[in-house]
């Protein structure tokens, strides 16, 4: 059984991208879920089906009983931070294509900026992970996300040349295509090699702006049966292809058990499923929506998932090849660097909107999308496209 095809994205909804909400995670979360109903053309009393997040705060329950949902016939939470996200509608569409729910609202909603501080250090342990793996860095300072991400990208300037110059490319563009995206927190501030450059160092060789935003806000994605979401009002999104994967010695980001450190194998094997149960291969794809969490990492994805080679990713970006005119588009909505950083889900909802042709800065002749959830953990990805 494959669920290529079965179901499809039928609506979107997301709240304003801020540093200060001013209101609760639980009622973001109900304001994206509204939003994306009405996208799609349906109600409360038409979902059966939520999924969110682990690290969510807002049970599914509580998002249903603030909705006004009767009845919970499906519900799911997928792990691993950020490598969650396209696993949310991984999930939903297997629940819809087995015939376990109807519609489901998948959702994630935080208040990363204005309250919990992810991008802080933390004692508290990652799932999956245990006190003796945390006692080898917690006790010298080896506690963000930077510091760990910080720890490979080294090693991948040492394998292949890389430069800072090279991870600048990738917060350049992100900040060129947020700048002409009203929705995008940095909505006219573009910045240029040398402001990147110029940044401050957040840990040795990652700058500040090679690093994402903490943002309050939330996102909210409807997912549905491709027949069903033919009659409703927008225009269906089919997934084409949904995958997870975790790597060999897996752990989570600060996770140095591979054999190769200067690679991302858990995408390798998202990637490598969804060209075989899509039947595409890169030169397929017009655009891709990569999660930007930190720039090193979209070079490396750019590698796992086909569109070069090893170690050539930074050939790949050089001269705006990322960018709106070049040859592979990446987050044309400015990504997490730039439009906001909401797990990823707000890539979601652009892929959404590339393949409906609605985007403000729309790729031409989308036909399918790639998307990619957290790097550095078990992770997901999808492809979305246009129904045949």
């Amino acid at each position: 059984m494959t669920i290529s095809g079965r179901a499809a994205i039928a609506g979107i909804g997301a709240t304003e991208f801020s540093k200060e909400s001013g209101r609760s995670e639980l009622q973001l979360a109900a304001e994206a879920c509204v939003a994306a109903l009405k996208d799609a053309g349906l109600t409360p009393s038409d979902v059966d089906g939520m999924v969110t997040f682990t690290q969510d705060t807002n049970a599914e329950i509580a998002v249903a009983r603030e909705l006004g949902v009767p009845e919970l016939a499906f519900f799911s939470r997928v792990d691993y931070g950020g490598g969650a996200a396209c696993g949310t509608v991984a999930h939903a569409a297997m629940a819809v294509a087995t015939g376990q729910a109807r519609t489901v609202v998948c959702y994630r909603a935080f208040n990363e900026r204005s309250g919990q501080r992810f991008g802080q250090a933390t004692t508290a342990m990652a799932p999956g992970t245990t006190a003796m793996e945390f006692s080898w860095h917690l006790p010298f300072g080896f506690a963000t996300p930077a510091a760990w991400v910080a720890m490979q990208a080294r090693r991948y300037m040492h394998d292949y040349g890389a430069t800072s110059e090279d991870f600048g490319r990738v917060a350049v563009a992100m900040r060129r295509h947020a700048a002409t995206n009203p929705r995008a927190w940095f909505h006219e501030r573009p910045i240029t090699l040398e402001e990147h450059q110029a940044s401050r160092w957040v840990v040795e060789p990652l700058h500040l702006l090679d690093c994402c935003q903490e943002s309050d806000g939330a996102v909210a994605i409807v997912v549905t049966g491709a027949d069903r979401a033919r009659d409703l009002p927008n225009p269906p999104v089919s997934i084409t292809a949904a995958a997870q994967g975790s790597g060999p010695n897996q752990m989570m980001m600060f996770g140095y058990y591979e054999t190769d450190l200067a690679a991302l194998p858990a995408m390798g094997v998202v990637g490598r499923a969804l060209w075989e149960r899509s039947g595409l291969t890169p030169a397929d794809v017009r655009t891709a929506i990569l999660y930007d969490h930190f720039t090193p990492f979209v070079l490396m994805q750019l590698e796992e998932l086909g569109f070069c080679g090893r170690g050539e990713g930074r050939d790949f970006v050089a001269d705006g090849g990322i960018e709106l005119d070049g040859h592979l588009p990446v987050n044309p909505n400015g990504g997490q660097l730039g439009e906001a950083y909401i797990h990823g889900m707000n890539g979601i909802a652009e892929a959404v909107r590339q393949v409906r042709g609605t985007s403000v800065n729309q790729v031409p002749d989308v036909a399918h999308v790639l998307v990619t959830a957290g790097t550095g953990v078990p992770t997901s990805g999808l492809v979305l496209s246009r129904p045949a």
